[in-house]
C-alpha cells in the first residue's frame, strides 16, 4: 500500500524560526509538518539525531514544548552547540575574529582555520568551517578529520548576521540541555508524555570514501531500538528513507513495527538541479502508535495536515541518496 503523501504547507507561525548555522539535510522545511504532529500537552522535544536541531529550535521558537533536549554522535557539533547555548557573545566575537582574518587571502585562511580545527575541535572553528564549506556539507574522512573544501565563491555569513542568529537562536533554545554520544540513551530516556523526533543518518552515506557522518547506523540494532520504544508507549516521529526523482536512499522500515508511514512532498532537489535534472524529493515520516493514539487516530492525523494530503504513485526504483 502506498503511504499517503503530504504536502508541505507552510506555516505563517514558522515564518522567522533562526537557525545559527548552515547544515546539508537540516529538516527546516520539515518542520512545517513535523510540528502540528507533535501534541499540545507535550512537555519535551527530544532530538537525537540534532545536527542542526532544525525541529527543537522551530519548535522552542513557537513554545510548542516546553523545553528540549539535543544530542548527537558529533561530539565538536555539540560542543558548538554548548557555546551557542552557554556564551553565544563569546562565540560571535571569535567568528568575527575569523571572519576578518581571512580578507587577505580566504584559500588558504580555510584551510589553516581547518588545520586548527581538527587539533583542537574548538568550535569557533567549527562555525566558520561550516559558515564557509561547500554547500554547508559537512564532511569527514576516515580518521574522523573535517575534510570539506571551501566554496570560493562566497566568504561565509557576514559577522553581524551571524551574531544576530547566535543569539535569536540562543533566546529560543532557552534551557535546553545538550548531550553527547548515541542515540540510544536519549531514546530511552523519553517519558510518556514527550515526544522523541529521529532523522539519522540515511543508509549507503556512511562509511564510504567521502563520509557525512563520523559514525554510521546499524539497520538492525536500530530497528530492535524502534521496536523497544512502540513497546514502552514512547511517541515518536522519524525520517528515514525516500525517493529523488527515479533514484530510492534507503529501505522502508518493516510493517511489523507497527508505525505509521507518510510520505513527505519535500520540494526539488538542490542537487538534481545542480546537475540540470528537475526531480522532486520525497521523504519518508514515520509515526510511533503512541503517538497516533495521542493524536486521535490515522483519520486525525490525516485531518491536522490536511489540505495537503493526496495519494499519486511513487516510483518504485531502487537508488541512491540524493
Amino acid at each position: 500500500m502506498t503511504p499517503p503523501l503530504i504536502t508541505i504547507s507552510k506555516l505563517a507561525s514558522l515564518a522567522r524560526v533562526p537557525h545559527a548555522f548552515p547544515y546539508q539535510g537540516s529538516k527546516r522545511q520539515l518542520a512545517h509538518v513535523i510540528l502540528p504532529l507533535i501534541p499540545d500537552d507535550t512537555p519535551r522535544l527530544l532530538e537525537p539525531f540534532a545536527g542542526s536541531a532544525a525541529i527543537s529550535v522551530a519548535a522552542r521558537h513557537i513554545s510548542a514544548v516546553d523545553t528540549a533536549i539535543i544530542g548527537d554522535v558529533n561530539e565538536p557539533l555539540m560542543t558548538l552547540w554548548r557555546s551557542i547555548l552557554q556564551d553565544h557573545s563569546s562565540l560571535a566575537d571569535s567568528y568575527e575574529r575569523l571572519w576578518t582574518e581571512q580578507l587577505d587571502d580566504p584559500r588558504s585562511y580555510y584551510e589553516e582555520v581547518k588545520r586548527k580545527f581538527n587539533a583542537t575541535r574548538e568550535p569557533q572553528y567549527f562555525l566558520y568551517l561550516l559558515a564557509r564549506c561547500v554547500k554547508a556539507a559537512v564532511r569527514y574522512n576516515q580518521q574522523g578529520e573535517f575534510n570539506q573544501g571551501a566554496d570560493h565563491r562566497r566568504l561565509g555569513t557576514k559577522p553581524v548576521a551571524m551574531r544576530k542568529r547566535l543569539l535569536e537562536t540562543s533566546n529560543a533554545m532557552t534551557g535546553t540541555t545538550v548531550r553527547s554520544g548515541s542515540y540510544q540513551a536519549i531514546l530511552a530516556s523519553a517519558q510518556p508524555g514527550d515526544v522523541v523526533y529521529m532523522d539519522p543518518p540515511y543508509e549507503g552515506v556512511t562509511n564510504v570514501s567521502d563520509r557525512r557522518y563520523m559514525q554510521g547506523l546499524a539497520r538492525s540494532e536500530f530497528e530492535n531500538d524502534l521496536a523497544a520504544a512502540v513497546k514502552r508507549d514512547v511517541s515518536f516521529i522519524l525520517s528515514y528513507d525516500g525517493v529523488t526523482g527515479t533514484k530510492r536512499y534507503g529501505t522502508p522500515l518493516p510493517e511489523s513495527l507497527g508505525l505509521l508511514h507518510l510520505h513527505l512532498h519535500a520540494g526539488r532537489s538542490s542537487q538534481a538541479t545542480l546537475q540540470g535534472l528537475d526531480h522532486v524529493t520525497i521523504e519518508s515520516l514515520y509515526l510511533s502508535p503512541a503517538l497516533v493514539e495521542r493524536l486521535g487516530g490515522e483519520p486525525a492525523v490525516l485531518a491536522i495536515l490536511e489540505p495537503s494530503y493526496n495519494q499519486p504513485p511513487l516510483l518504485d526504483d531502487a537508488c541512491d541518496a540524493p
